[in-house]
């Protein structure tokens, strides 16, 4: 079988762009679907950047071990939030290949999703392309898959383990050039939106 999407820098330079995702969580203590929309822009870093080179170094590794890397922007608002609930942030991810393929390794983080720490996560690559990560907090594990059905259209599956058990799944279409950056109508899909929206756990 011939790879289309050879290594995991491939993955996320595939991904470099702005993207608007649609999010359904399912909590499994609450037996209850929680809608939500995302806003999501990627952006390609060089081996050589600087932020990568902090990252490595943050995380006590070489900064010569990095392969690439992005910086990732979120914005996020689910059906079920309260007045003042925030879902925004930012991270470096930094790729560390365990062997000249390229498909599996550990990724870092300067800022994890679950818990406002750096975070270091396994990835590996199956054999129809996907990406998938696992990432270890001290009160919940996430298992998370990413795949491409198409250049502008990216799904998404996650799971959550631990103080927090839920499911979910994304689907995230690419902004064209000048496309409002907005969705067009909130998590519930009755009221405006209020703003841009990510996911708290998607990048």
């Amino acid at each position: 079988m011939t790879s289309t999407i050879p290594n995991a820098v491939d993955f996320f330079q595939k991904s470099c762009g702005r993207w608007r995702s649609q999010r359904s969580v399912h909590h499994l203590l609450h037996r209850r679907a929680e809608a939500g929309g995302s806003l999501i822009v990627v952006e390609d870093l060089d081996p050589d950047d600087s932020r990568l080179k902090t990252l490595a170094e943050q995380h006590g590794k070489s900064p010569e071990c990095i392969a690439g890397g992005s910086f990732v922007r979120w914005s996020a608002s689910m059906a079920w939030d309260q007045n003042g609930d925030a879902h925004d942030g930012e991270t470096i991810f930094g790729l560390i290949p365990d062997g000249p393929e390229g498909r599996s390794g550990s990724l870092l983080r300067d800022l994890g999703y679950a818990e406002k720490a750096p975070a270091t996560s396994t990835f590996r690559m199956d054999e129809q392309d996907g990406l998938i990560l696992c990432t270890s907090y001290e009160t919940m594990t996430v298992w998370e898959r990413f795949w491409f059905t198409s250049p502008n259209v990216r799904l998404r599956s996650s799971t959550v383990e631990g103080l927090s058990n839920n499911a979910s799944f994304c689907m995230e279409t690419r902004l064209s050039d000048g496309e409002d950056d907005f969705p067009a109508s909130s998590a519930d899909g009755n009221k405006e939106s209020k703003g841009p929206v990510m996911a708290p756990f998607g990048w």
